[in-house]
């Protein structure tokens, strides 16, 4: 069975956890962690390490992903606190949201085992790289706004929420590839292309790249490649991609903290005038068709007849807020629900703005505003993803 959109190349098993302030404050007591050994680059070899590099985001208010020395540094963290165990991966999440409106995907995947089998929507085709069971756990520590975390000389308060992600995933650092996925996409109108972020080796990731040319090939002359960036743990390898694809890509996607990685400066995301300078220099770093930035306040395509995305990228907003809101059991009904809320002031004021500035060449929409204290922060951009592809099926050039 092959699908119309196919969705690859990495997925992985979650721990999903929330981070409350007692369990942190008596693990900074227990190690006796000070303010001074804040680092977000700090390596991460024991538990202690771990709960550093999460004070050290969680001072900055932001998200970001990390190696870890073993997976065990994962099971000791987490048993301190209630886990969820769900299925990770851009891909594999934006598959599961897709199918809750009827859409099938075809998926790559390159760990498979029994919560991958259970998880995964039992109707899709996959192929999976893989030729044994694995499980890599990938930490997701999700912490709400306002966490006010106080012991020793830490005195941190979360102006935003935000998530973190922990691993160290043999599976998705080799990114082996399987490629009788080929077959499966023959007749894909859109292919999702993610993953890669967390390779190690530059040799090992030139060596996929020649082998998604080779998968890329399979595709209908008039299918579009859509490229969900990602943080990468070596940010040069983000430039091969780019250069190995290119002029395979026709979008590529980034949220707000990968669009401020690649330029090395804080943006203020509510100022028309620093996100059109961000835009155009970004485009000059990744000089594609179509930059989709996608953020908390809004979403919106850069790029030549850019108007066209803008039922995607409702889309997009719509089904990540949905999911900020109801998490991973959302419904249909959720989303139609969503779909009808009113902007954010500052977002509609934002896209206003921007609109002037950008003209034709900018698309822009903000988010619906919601009230959400227990809100869900992991996998935000994933379902973004799943709500911007199914739109792109009957996107006219």
């Amino acid at each position: 069975m092959k699908a119309n959109i196919a969705v690859g190349f990495g997925n992985n098993i979650d721990y999903e956890i929330v981070l409350n302030s007692k369990a942190i404050e008596d693990l900074i007591n227990r190690y006796d962690i000070r303010l001074a050994e804040l680092d977000i680059n700090t390596l991460i070899k024991s538990e202690r390490d771990l709960v550093i590099s999460i004070l050290s985001f969680l001072q900055l208010s932001i998200g970001g992903e990390r190696i870890v020395a073993s997976s065990d540094i994962i099971e000791q963290f987490s048993a301190h606190f209630e886990k969820k165990i769900t299925l990770g991966g851009t891909s594999v999440r934006a598959a599961i949201a897709m199918r809750k409106f009827g859409y099938k995907s075809a998926l790559h995947l390159v760990t498979l085992n029994d919560h991958v089998r259970k998880l995964i929507p039992h109707d899709s085709p996959y192929v999976c790289s893989s030729t044994e069971e694995s499980l890599y756990p990938h930490l997701i520590a999700q912490y709400g706004q306002g966490i006010h975390i106080k012991a020793n000389d830490i005195d941190i308060c979360a102006s935003h929420a935000n998530r973190l992600i922990y691993h160290n995933d043999t599976d998705n650092i080799t990114m082996n590839l399987n490629e009788a996925y080929g077959d499966l996409i023959t007749e894909a109108k859109v292919l999702l292309f993610s993953g890669f972020n967390a390779m190690e080796s530059e040799t090992l990731l030139a060596e996929r790249m020649e082998t998604i040319l080779r998968i890329m090939s399979h595709l209908p002359e008039d299918a579009l490649v859509y490229y969900e960036d990602a943080g990468f743990h070596e940010p040069r390898f983000s430039h091969l991609i780019y250069r190995t694809l290119a002029g395979k890509l026709d979008i590529v996607s980034l949220n707000e903290d990968e669009l401020q990685d690649y330029l090395d400066r804080r943006i203020d995301l509510l100022d028309a005038v620093q996100i059109k300078e961000a835009v155009e220099d970004l485009h000059k770093l990744i000089p594609v068709p179509v930059l989709v930035v996608h953020s908390k306040y809004w979403a919106l395509a850069y790029g030549d007849n850019a108007a066209r995305f803008a039922k995607s990228l409702k889309g997009g907003t719509t089904m990540a807020t949905t999911r900020f809101r109801h998490g991973d059991d959302f419904t249909v009904d959720d989303y139609h629900t969503i779909e009808t809320l009113p902007p954010t002031p500052a977002g509609a004021h934002f896209t206003e703005a921007i609109t002037q500035l950008m003209g034709n060449k900018i698309s822009c929409v903000p988010v619906a505003q919601v009230e959400q204290a227990n809100a869900t922060t992991v996998g935000l951009g994933d379902a973004f993803v799943g709500g911007f592809l199914p739109a792109l099926l009957s996107v006219e050039e």
